[in-house]
């Protein structure tokens, strides 16, 4: 499986037009400026990516496990992890809600999309880990987790090592961009589909199990609300 870059190539076209001095529309100017002033405050407030609130914080009431996607920074990515994290947050209390990346020995990095699992055994086991850590850590929270890209991989692996004791204790499972859609028939296995989410934008090629990277792909961050609206569905039900 072969990763293309047409988003790359279309941008690199855009670019390579001849420059011209553009005319200037002062009311334009300020309202994109106040967008990005908006946006600046808003980023400012959103989680960073790299949490630890379960490993090194006290437990919660629910407890969300995300695995970023490949060359995001961090240990929850700077896409739609964090704000799922926020979203949840919001929803359920800010005091009611630890969140934790899937860090080192996963690495995301670029050609592990490539081996037969979408990912790496050790991100995989790193994964499990903190999912055995939330259970057996805090015995009354609820766990929820969710993976972008080939997090989403990572998530597909945790959920098949994971004892039956722990799959009984994750409320609701949530993927974004999922490398492994087409190979596990829509599914997150051993979960019932009425435990779990796979989310995948029209055009994204990775869902169809090619690993064809558009820009569908990178434009997650809109479908954030439903998949918050999902799991917090699950830890209320």
């Amino acid at each position: 499986m072969k990763f293309t870059t047409a988003f790359v190539a279309l941008f690199a076209a855009a670019t390579a037009l001849p420059t011209a001095e553009p005319e200037v529309d002062a009311e334009v100017v300020a309202a994109e400026f106040s967008k990005l002033e908006a946006r600046a405050q808003l980023e400012a407030r959103a989680t960073g990516s790299t949490v630890n609130e379960l490993s090194n914080g006290p437990c919660r009431a629910v407890t969300f496990i995300f695995a970023r996607g490949s060359t995001e920074p961090g240990n929850i990515g700077s896409s739609v992890g964090p704000p799922t994290c926020d979203g949840l947050k919001s929803r359920l209390g800010a005091n009611n809600v630890a969140c934790q990346g899937v860090g080192s020995p996963y690495t995301a990095g670029l050609g592990d999309n490539s081996l037969p699992s979408g990912t790496t055994q050790a991100a995989i086991t790193e994964g499990a880990r903190l999912f055995n850590l939330a259970a057996t850590k805090c015995p009354q929270t609820k766990i929820v987790g969710g993976g972008y890209s080939q997090g989403a991989a990572v998530i597909h692996g945790v959920a098949r090592t994971l004892s039956t004791t722990v799959q009984n204790r994750v409320a609701g499972l949530v993927t974004y961009g999922d490398t492994r859609k087409a190979q596990d028939r829509n599914m997150i296995p051993p979960f019932p589909s009425s435990k779990t989410l796979i989310i995948c934008n029209a055009g994204d090629g990775v869902c169809t199990g090619t690993l064809v990277v558009t820009a569908a792909h990178l434009a997650y961050q809109g479908t954030v609300g439903t998949a918050v609206n999902f799991l917090v569905g699950k830890v209320n039900a």
